[in-house]
């Protein structure tokens, strides 16, 4: 099985985002797979919203499985 992966924070999820996971399922027509952070992001921050919330608007918005 064929996936496509993005590694993502998403935080918080806005239209760059959406256009990105719009763009990417249109020209690849495959399920996509998106590596998000837990509670903190990589430059050491704690996230703004947390991990469920941002998981949850994720798939929402077009994203197939979230790990």
């Amino acid at each position: 099985m064929k996936a496509v992966g993005i590694v993502a924070e998403y935080n918080p999820f806005h239209n760059g985002h959406l256009y990105h996971l719009q763009t990417t399922k249109n020209l690849t027509n495959l399920p996509v797979v998106a590596v998000m952070s837990g509670s903190f992001m990589q430059r050491g921050e704690p996230a703004f919203l947390d991990k469920w919330q941002r998981a949850r608007l994720a798939v929402q918005n077009g994203v197939d499985l979230v790990v």
